[in-house]
Order: C-alpha cells, then structure tokens, then sequence
C-alpha cells in the first residue's frame, strides 16, 4: 500500500516506533488502538503488550479504545495487570450470531466500559444480551467484495440497545467504499457515545 509499516505485507510485525506516541500528544483525544491489528492476537509478545498498556496508563489524558476478536486472552492478561483503569475502554467485534459468546467473555473483562462492533454486521443475531456493556458499534462491509446489510439486522439491535439503556453508533452502511451508503439510520445519524467524545485518533502498534 505503499505505507511502510507494511513492508512485510499482512505479516504480524511490531511497531515499537509508535509506542511512546501518545505521550507527546496533549491534547486529549479518544485514540483508537491499533486500528490495522489485534493487541491480543496470538503473535503478539507479553511484554510488549504490557509496554503498550504501561504507556496507555501514564498517557491517563486520553481515552483509549480497544477493539479484540479474541476476548478469552485478556482474562489471561488481566490475571497479571489487573483491574483496567477507566480511561482504557475495551470491546470486542460480533459480525455473526455465532460469535455473540464474544459478549460473555468480554462482560468478565475488569473494566468499565465495555463495547461491541457489529461490524461488519453480516447477518441477524436475534436477541443479545447487553447487560455490563456501555457502548454498541453497527456497521457494514465495505470494499469491492462487500458482503450486503440489512435494514433489520441495524433495526433489531438499536432496539435491543435502547431496552437495555445501551449507547448506540451507527457507523456507515458500507459499499464499494466505507462512505457509498452514507451513514444514515430511518433518516438521521446515530452518534451516541458512553460518554462525551473528544477528538477521534489512531495508533498503529502492530499490523497484520
């Protein structure tokens, strides 16, 4: 792609560069942690997940976001770091009913805000238990593959989130691109966050 953190393609490759980063940003932001990647994917070393967490607790001005297919290796973590401080959100990603036992693990998480990403939402997932999660992420497939959304699918789980008092983002309907089908829901954005929102950033720590 011509970025030169992926020189060796879709490889797991650290990016220790970046680490400090956020340490020199002060301006408080919401910093989306390792957009790219999996902080908890099965390559990734111990100690330099816990160098990624050391700088995210002394960087206590931001709120960081991040997001995990794997829920069941942060109770492993947990174990050593212990209780997650309340400026570190974590959730992790539904795309398929048979993924909603995500949900579970990620609700033994010790932390206080919990999301989820149905994202890409690939099909409906019936009732969903949202109890000790914060935040709900919708959004669809985008690239010249994409897998189609479903009015319904968006529908069913904003309405489990206002019955159970959940925070609701409608991301994007997806397409060709992340903007074809813009962002609208029965006529109006849904921007909801656990919270007020600052300024939105990234932070590359590992790609794959």
């Amino acid at each position: 792609m011509g970025n030169p953190k992926y020189k060796n393609g879709f490889d797991f490759t650290l990016h220790p560069k970046t680490l400090d980063l956020p340490l020199n940003w002060k301006k408080p932001r919401k910093i989306f942690v390792n957009s790219m990647s999996d902080l908890f994917h099965e390559s990734m070393p111990f100690d330099f997940l816990k160098r990624c967490f050391d700088v995210m607790v002394e960087a206590n001005w931001h709120v960081f976001q991040i997001l995990t297919k794997r829920p069941h290796r942060i109770q492993a973590f947990a174990e050593v770091f212990g209780r997650f401080p309340d400026h570190i959100w974590i959730g992790t990603s539904v795309e398929l009913a048979m993924f909603k036992s995500r949900i579970d693990l990620l609700r033994r998480t010790p932390v206080r805000i919990k999301f989820v990403s149905f994202e890409p939402l690939l099909g409906p997932l019936g009732k969903v238990d949202l109890t000790d999660i914060s935040w709900a992420i919708v959004g669809g497939e985008s690239g010249p593959n994409h897998r189609p959304i479903r009015e319904e699918w968006v529908r069913d789980i904003k309405r489990q989130c206002s019955e159970q008092g959940v925070a609701f983002f409608f991301k994007q309907w997806g397409g060709r691109t992340p903007k074809s089908g813009g962002r609208l829901l029965d006529g109006r954005e849904w921007s909801q966050y656990p919270e007020n929102h600052v300024e939105l950033a990234e932070l590359p720590l590992a790609t794959q």
